[in-house]
């Protein structure tokens, strides 16, 4: 089973993360922002990632380290299942429909963290998260877990279903990409040998 657990203890946060890549999209999760919640929840559930996520944070505050490091805990622990990354799809991409809305996510599992953002929203808050948070979700995960990933909202209107949108396909792509191809056997997918 590829799995693996994180616990990151700052001044700011309190976490603890546990994923199985291998999994059926249960979940377990409580970072004290509601709407985070549900959306780490997609995330499992359509990537089939098995997330038990548990964070105190400084919400006192504000949002911002309770977001941030909820997804690098996420990336790294993915990183740590992937292990040496053999065997796996490397590559995913979804087109994720919800209702009006049709956004477009890409990704590799490359090693080079980088993210390409071209989405916005048309109100500061969703429930009580801040909407520019989002993006910076998606930038601390891609950093954390060593992945190329492009992120783009064709077209849409309601801010719920254009962020649910994106994190179902972000989801959906990593779903394809984290999956092992029984035909790679243990191979490394790419020529260089290592990711």
């Amino acid at each position: 089973m590829r799995t693996a657990r994180i616990d990151r203890n700052t001044s700011e946060t309190q976490i603890a993360v546990a994923v199985n890549l291998d999994g059926t999209g249960v979940y377990d999760v409580s970072t004290g922002i509601g709407f985070l919640d549900h959306m780490i929840e997609q995330f499992a559930r359509h990537s089939l990632i098995d997330i038990e996520c548990r964070i105190v944070g400084d919400l006192h505050v504000d949002q911002h380290h309770t977001v941030e490091d909820s997804a690098i805990a996420l990336g790294q622990a993915i990183l740590e299942a992937l292990g040496n990354k053999a065997g796996i799809g490397r590559y995913g991409s979804a087109y994720s429909p919800m209702d009006e809305t049709l956004a477009r996510v890409a990704l590799d599992i490359s090693g080079r963290p980088w993210l390409v953002w071209k989405a916005a929203f048309s109100q500061p808050r969703l429930g009580e998260m801040d909407t520019e948070l989002f993006e910076h979700w998606f930038q601390s995960i891609a950093q954390a877990a060593g992945i190329t990933l492009h992120i783009e909202l064709l077209y849409g209107q309601n801010n719920h279903h254009i962020i649910e949108g994106i994190f179902k396909g972000f989801a959906r792509a990593m779903r394809t990409a984290v999956t092992l191809d029984p035909r790679k056997g243990d191979a490394i997918p790419s020529t260089k040998g290592v990711l």
